[in-house]
C-alpha cells in the first residue's frame, strides 16, 4: 500500500527573499496606498487648487499642483522637468530596490527606512506619469508664511531619509567593511 505524505509546505523563513530587505517591501506598499488614496481625497473635495480646510489656526487642508521637485523647486519650467523627475524617482527606486535585495532582513531599521523612501517616491512617481504633477494637500503655517504644501509621499520620504541618517549616526561601525582594531 502506498504511503501518502503531506505536500512540502515552505515556511515564510525558508523563502530566500524574506531573508532580505525585501521583507520591508509591505511598508512601501502601504504607504503608496495611504498616499494615493489622501490625495484623491484631496483632489475630490477641493476641486479647484487653492481651496482651504483650516484643521486648526496653524495647518490647512488645501489643494496645490506641483510639477517640481520638493518645495515647487524648477516648477515653472516649460514641462521638461517632469521627465527628468520621474527618470530620476525610477531609477532610485530601482537602486532601492536592488539595495533592499542586498540587505539582510535582520538590518531592520534601514530596511524601513528604504521602504518608506520608495513608498514614497513611487507615490510621486505615479503622479507625475498619470497626471503630469504632483498633488499637494497639507499646509502648515505661521501668520503669513506657509510653508511648501507636501503630501504622506513626501512625508515617509523625510521620514525614511532621517532613519537613515540616525542609522548612520548611530552604528558607524556597521557603514563601513572595515573590522574593529582593538
Amino acid at each position: 500500500m502506498p504511503k501518502f505524505s503531506s505536500p512540502k509546505t515552505t515556511s515564510l523563513k525558508s523563502n530566500p527573499l524574506l531573508q532580505t530587505g525585501w521583507r520591508w517591501l509591505w511598508i512601501a506598499v502601504i504607504f503608496f496606498i495611504i498616499d494615493q488614496v489622501t490625495k484623491g481625497i484631496a483632489v475630490d473635495y477641493f476641486v479647484t487648487p487653492g481651496g482651504r480646510f483650516e484643521v486648526m489656526p496653524f495647518f490647512n487642508f488645501t489643494l496645490a499642483y506641483n510639477k517640481g521637485a520638493a518645495f515647487s523647486f524648477l516648477a515653472d519650467q516649460g514641462g521638461w522637468q517632469v521627465i527628468f523627475f520621474s527618470t530620476v524617482s525610477s531609477v532610485v527606486a530601482i537602486g532601492i530596490l536592488y539595495w533592499l535585495y542586498t540587505l539582510p532582513a535582520k538590518n531592520w531599521w534601514l530596511g524601513i527606512a528604504l521602504s518608506l523612501i520608495l513608498g514614497g517616491a513611487m507615490g510621486n512617481l505615479y503622479d507625475r506619469l498619470v497626471l503630469g504633477q504632483v498633488v499637494d494637500f497639507i499646509d502648515w503655517y505661521y501668520q503669513d508664511y506657509h510653508f511648501p504644501a507636501f503630501n504622506v509621499a513626501d512625508s515617509v520620504i523625510f521620514l525614511g531619509a532621517f532613519m537613515m541618517i540616525y542609522d548612520s549616526f548611530k552604528n558607524p561601525e556597521e557603514q563601513t567593511d572595515k573590522p574593529n582594531k582593538a
